[in-house]
């Protein structure tokens, strides 16, 4: 056997080798010389085959472990910002993540899609992705339906979790910073048996905001437990549970691109409404089996269930019932109470092996999937009109008027069935060349029920779904590569007629070079991306949606990491240039939007950089780093082409002092310069104002 996915002993007693243990996720490698036999498990990311992602036809950017801890990421969101592909959206009251990748931003009402461990885990409620159970991200580029099914063009997320280690190790970790943040986090892992082992990841955050009355509480639980049922065989079961509190937030408004029209700090919802809330509970099992040498079955099953419910006092966005544009101070409202829920199961099954044909050498995926996923959404609504539910912009006055009661708007009942077939194959053709070929078919069903109108409608789709991809080795470091893919992504919601919409459809072409050696790993790519089928207002039954639309990301990509003697660096950079592919009507607002106009919350340039360094001083181990955030101007409202959101830079800091062998402390600096600017928007009036100048101090025992 070449080696295990799944375990790798390191026998190191007796043997004069030093043991190489894996340092708990707040502590460095260690090396030791004690004659104790030590056990250290090695996980290989599922549904990849046998072929490292370098010799891959795509451009993969990893954010490691070292990264998230060195930049003190807490959620999903904040860790995006580090891969310049990777773009913040309208975040829907602070309720989830979201961000396009490559300029496609998917479904602005739904969270943006992710994987974990290879299965789909942003589909739904989960609320923001706590990052306390992140062991490393995976930004897969390019469309993956060949592999994945449901996909957007831009890419794919897969958030790799902690596994269960045999070697006892954790770490405790508190944060105290800006805003009254406070945290606690903790990690523990261990055998339990000589053939089980356990992870414990958990964290608690209570914390106000740069925002007025908007805080979150939070409380995330990730318990991992493998059995290593024989030497070719493991099995691992994963559970998450989450829950969230946290009041909806639109953000600020912006008047006659004034964007300093209230303080950033000013809330404009009411408080009274109290706080939203998000539970979500998953379950995941991942089943590896090594049949021989070369090849290996690897199944699994995932489910996810999430809800989130409750009040907001949202802006009213249509101009016609809007005061705000009357007088310059009265702002009217709507108050919403939103009924969400979804439940999502898949399952897995893949064969994996190398087989020779000849002087050919094939790297072959073959496997199967099937998911359910059931998603309710309900939205109740008032909605008075003008002098109706409003309050004061600059001098507002909380709890003046009493709360509105609200009635139903709609409630969708949706629910998917699918079931996929694929089989990939990467060809070592010579010694330079290598071809992938890989093809997926899928078969949709879907149901929605309008409970409102009682309109039931029903949807049976197939879909084929191919890539193919050639890399050249130039040499044992650099390799050159060009593919070609083609995507879908099912679309919620019915048409005029009570007809389902039908899916997104996709195609990508790229080309680009890998670099490889000792301290220099880089990824340069050009790709060219178009999606059609994209929902917008239909031009014959007005108020009602249609997939006419299309759109098209052209850009080019590098990502870079190097590790000097003396400091560290890691460079993303794109460059974008997105645009509609035809003449259109805004969805929303019935707005016409001619072809070329930019997609929205989608910058043209955009850098992130991270510099760090291990130095010490004064006998002290420490390691400090800056870091540098461009995002160019951008469109911030999609049915008001002129409605820009400024660029902005950001810059932070960070330093950790490793005070003894276990005990270590840190800060970390954001917007060192307290830059003013905006994430992201959804209308002048939904403007979500960025964080200022904010500090974090955390300690941490690693044992």
């Amino acid at each position: 056997m070449k080696y295990s996915p799944i375990a790798v002993a390191l026998l190191c007693s007796y043997a004069q080798f030093p043991s190489v243990a894996l340092a708990a996720d707040e502590k460095k490698l260690t090396t030791t010389t004690d004659e104790v036999e030590r056990i250290t498990i090695e996980y290989r990311q599922a549904y990849r085959g046998d072929v490292p992602a370098a010799a891959l036809p795509q451009a993969i950017t990893t954010l490691d472990h070292q990264l998230l801890q060195d930049v003190g990421v807490s959620t999903l969101q904040d860790a995006m910002d580090f891969t310049a592909s990777a773009a913040r959206q309208n975040n829907s009251g602070g309720m989830w993540d979201s961000f396009s990748l490559r300029g496609f931003p998917g479904n602005e009402n739904m969270p943006a899609g992710y994987l974990i461990n290879g299965f789909s885990g942003g589909r739904g409620f989960s609320g923001p992705r706590d990052a306390a159970s992140i062991d490393y991200i995976e930004v897969l580029k390019g469309p993956g339906s060949a592999l994945y099914g449901r996909s957007e063009p831009g890419g794919a997320v897969n958030i790799i979790t902690k596994k269960p280690q045999s070697l006892t190790q954790g770490y405790l970790k508190t944060e105290w910073g800006s805003f009254d943040h406070q945290r606690i986090e903790g990690d523990i892992t261990g055998s339990l048996t000589d053939d089980i082992a356990a992870r414990l990841v958990g964290s608690y955050s209570d914390s106000d905001s740069y925002r007025d009355f908007v805080g979150q509480r939070s409380t995330s639980f990730t318990p991992s437990i493998r059995w290593q049922l024989s030497s070719d065989t493991s099995v691992l079961y994963e559970f998450e549970w989450l829950k969230r509190d946290q009041l909806f937030d639109r953000g600020i408004v912006v008047l006659n691109n004034d964007f300093n029209t209230v303080p950033h700090s000013r809330y404009l919802g009411e408080p009274d409404d109290g706080a939203t809330s998000i539970y979500a509970a998953g379950h995941q099992i991942t089943f590896e089996h090594f049949i021989n040498d070369n090849w290996q079955l690897t199944g699994g099953f995932n489910h996810r269930h999430s809800t989130l419910r409750g009040y907001s006092s949202d802006t009213e966005l249509s101009a016609s019932r809007q005061s705000l544009y009357d007088d310059g101070r009265t702002l009217t409202r709507q108050r919403r109470y939103r009924d969400y829920a979804s439940e999502d199961s898949s399952v897995r099954l893949e064969l994996n092996g190398e087989w020779n044909t000849g002087a050919l050498t094939h790297h072959m995926l073959i496997g199967a999937d099937a998911y359910r996923y059931e998603l309710k959404t309900g939205l109740y609504r008032y909605r008075g009109g003008k002098g109706s539910y409003d309050i004061d912009i600059f001098t507002p006055e909380y709890g003046s008027q009493p709360l509105p009661e609200v009635g139903l708007l709609y409630e969708n009942l949706e629910h998917q069935r699918a079931l996929g077939v694929y089989v990939q194959d990467q060809i070592d053709i010579t010694e330079h060349w290598q071809a992938l070929l890989g093809v997926r078919m899928d078969v949709i069903n879907q149901e929605i029920l309008e409970t409102a109108s009682n309109t039931d409608s029903s949807r049976h789709d197939q879909r084929f779904s191919p890539r193919l991809g050639l890399v050249y080795l130039v040499n044992d470091q650099v390799s050159l590569y060009s593919s070609y893919s083609e995507g879908f992504l099912p679309l919620s919601g019915t048409d005029a007629h009570g007809l389902p919409f039908g899916s997104e459809e996709s195609r990508s072409f790229e080309v680009g070079a890998k670099l490889s050696t000792n301290s220099l790993q880089a990824t340069l790519a050009l790709f060219d991306a178009h999606k059609s089928n994209i929902l917008v207002s239909d031009p014959v039954n007005v108020g009602f949606s249609a997939p006419l639309g299309s759109a098209r990301s052209r850009g080019v990509e590098l990502d870079a990491n190097y590790q000097a003697p003396w400091f560290d660096v890691q460079l993303s950079y794109s460059w974008l240039d997105t645009q509609t592919d035809s003449d259109s009507v805004n969805a929303d607002w019935g707005v016409p939007i001619p072809k070329g106009s930019p997609l929205v919350n989608v910058p043209r340039n955009t850098v992130a950089l991270l510099l760090s360094r291990d130095f010490y001083l004064a006998n002290a181990s420490l390691r400090a780093g800056i870091s540098y955030h461009f995002v160019d101007d951008r469109l911030g409202d999609a049915a008001d082409l002129s409605f820009r959101l400024p660029a902005y830079q950001l810059y932070g800091a960070f330093v950790r002092w490793q005070m003894t062998e276990q005990l270590s402390v840190a800060v970390n600096a954001n917007n060192l310069f307290d830059k003013s600017y905006i994430d992201s928007s959804y209308n002048a009036l939904w403007a979500y104002p960025g964080e200022p100048r904010n500090f974090k101090l955390s300690v941490s025992y690693g044992f």
